[in-house]
């Protein structure tokens, strides 16, 4: 039988025991056991949730019996440290804690969720526990851990490991909904969420508590707590834990060679599977711009699930899951303005400068909204990603297509109702120029005059590829900005080898000349002919490409884009 694709697993457990891939990470538990109380952070939707679940299992005493079968193919079943199966293990989620307008009621709630975790932990370890009298009902979480915390002591118990998963998720919800001034409660004063965490901090003070691993996505959280919490070793910007959460290019590499050789696939096929998730799914850098990429673990799960159940490439390439609200984006620029800015700037140029000072493992949140942190924000949200010491990019075509997106919300640009004569006709007869010109027609033609004075190229390329992605993701994949020896191509149409277009590959080159270029070039549209420059550019890509997919139908192309006034698309033989 072969392995299953773990996609939406989050225990640890059971990925194990239902024979899943695994990409072992096991080696970072003794890295980790070097630092007090480490905080990581990362993006949504790679992987913290299955790594905190590992570190549960590693390190509770009450899974001793199932080392073995639970690590035993694994670095650390290999190497274990002396800590494996030696503390109790308090894991919390804080992403189950709802919220409400009225700060009582998120109390409550977190108090809930809490003190009924710890409640549990009696009968989880009922040798140790056993006399513990239960809490009552109006007990708040730091009373309950500090009772619990003193009781372990008393009877010297092991010591307690504590995981908390989404450290920040709950109370991010007040500043998505802009209820600062509830943020600021939680995070303030004698809150219920500082005094837990001030609790943390004398359980480890205690000596009761052995280590504290907390996660979350932001950390404007953990600095507003810092007075309560100033024990953290925060180890999301250093070099040595960059691939601690998603997956190295060697990683995808062995992934693909099981997965290739257990469900029997065409290894002709594995190129093309290889540049679509690299495409979509790698690009990030979180520490070095300089080192190996890496891949959004989950993403590419989700895209492998599809691919070795069905065989063939996925329509949809983007997990739903894994888009950021726009919500996000306006909550951090404060208007539509600075919204479509940022918005704006990033469709052109695709990287942002961003002053490293401000890239640090936590700042508060008045600094978050600040503009000068707007890169910072967006790199923490995995937005965006280092593209070297002074800019930040959007990291792979996933992400372009999500700001064409916001890019289409934020001016109200229709691109779901005026489009199925268009595709129709382009399915029935697949010509890029008639294609180009109905999505000049329908596309831009809906743009406002201000628009155009912050287009160029990327943008065109970029709006133009959404827009079909769209519609024709049944029948095709893209690229963008792929390597050859001699440079990279601006956007390539790729027929899926499984559909009615196998084979085809259309290499285009973008070129574009505002209004006032234009018209010191003294001609026109209709007798431009393409240039030397732009031939020699193009046809250099064709090389290469020629030399990886011999058999492939390969069209070559340059779409010259004039300010607002039209376009030119020539076929470059």
């Amino acid at each position: 039988m072969n392995r299953r694709v773990p996609y939406g697993i989050m225990n640890f457990a059971e990925l194990i025991e239902k024979n899943s891939y695994f990409v072992d990470k096991s080696q970072y538990i003794e890295k980790l056991e070097k630092y007090q109380n480490p905080v990581f952070l990362r993006p949504r939707r790679f992987g913290k949730s299955l790594f905190c679940s590992m570190l549960q299992y590693y390190y509770d005493l009450k899974e001793a019996s199932r080392f073995h079968e639970l690590f035993g193919n694994t670095w650390i079943g290999n190497n274990p440290t002396d800590t494996h199966n030696q503390y109790i293990v308090l894991k919390f989620d804080f992403s189950v804690i709802s919220v409400s307008e009225d700060i009582k009621k998120t109390e409550s709630a977190f108090n809930q969720i809490c003190v009924g975790r710890i409640s549990q932990l009696k009968y989880a370890y009922p040798n140790l526990m056993y006399d513990f009298p239960d809490f009552s009902p109006d007990t708040d979480a730091s009373t309950a851990f500090s009772l619990w915390l003193g009781y372990l002591q008393k009877s010297d118990a092991p010591q307690v490991y504590v995981i908390i998963d989404e450290y920040d998720n709950f109370v991010n919800q007040y500043i998505t909904s802009h209820q600062d001034h509830l943020y600021q409660e939680v995070t303030s004063g004698d809150s219920f969420l500082r005094t837990f965490f001030k609790t943390l901090k004398e359980g480890r003070q205690m000596g009761i508590i052995a280590n504290i691993f907390i996660t979350g996505v932001l950390p404007i959280t953990i600095d507003d707590l810092t007075s309560s919490y100033n024990i953290a070793s925060f180890l999301t910007l250093d070099s040595s834990f960059e691939s601690m959460l998603g997956f190295t290019q060697g990683e995808v590499n062995a992934l693909l060679d099981m997965i290739f050789d257990e469900y029997q696939i065409d290894p002709i096929i594995r190129p093309v599977i290889q540049e679509i998730i690299k495409t979509q799914y790698n690009g990030y850098h979180f520490v070095d711009p300089d080192g190996d990429a890496i891949y959004n673990s989950t993403m590419l799960m989700y895209f492998l699930q599809d691919f070795c159940d069905k065989k063939k490439i996925p329509k949809q390439l983007t997990d739903l899951n894994l888009r950021t609200d726009l919500s996000w984006v306006k909550r951090i620029t404060s208007s539509t303005e600075n919204t479509r800015d940022i918005v704006s700037e990033l469709l052109q140029t695709e990287s942002i400068p961003y002053d490293e000072e401000y890239l640090v493992s936590k700042f508060n949140r008045s600094q978050f909204f600040d503009k000068h942190y707007y890169p910072i924000s967006f790199f923490y949200l995995g937005m965006l990603t280092k593209k070297d010491q002074f800019f930040l990019k959007l990291p792979n075509v996933n992400m372009q297509k999500i700001f064409a997106e916001y890019f289409n919300e934020l001016y109200n640009i229709d691109v779901s109702t005026r489009y199925a004569e268009m595709m129709q006709g382009f399915l029935n007869n697949p010509d890029l120029k008639k294609l180009f010109a109905d999505y000049w027609q329908l596309y831009v033609g809906q743009l406002p005059e201000a628009v155009f004075n912050r287009v160029n190229e990327n943008f065109y390329r970029t709006t133009f590829y959404e827009l079909c992605s769209r519609y024709l993701s049944t029948w095709f994949t893209w690229n963008l900005e792929r390597s050859y020896p001699k440079g990279r191509s601006d956007l390539e149409f790729v027929g899926k080898y499984h559909e009615k277009f196998a084979g085809i590959r259309w290499v285009i080159e973008f070129k574009y000349f505002s209004n006032t270029e234009w018209s010191r070039m003294n001609t026109s549209i209709e007798v431009f002919t393409v240039r030397d420059e732009d031939t020699k550019q193009i046809l250099g890509y064709k090389e290469g490409l020629r030399y990886e997919y011999p058999q492939a139908h390969i069209q070559m192309f340059v779409i010259y884009c004039i300010g607002n006034q039209g376009f030119k698309v020539i076929e470059v033989l």
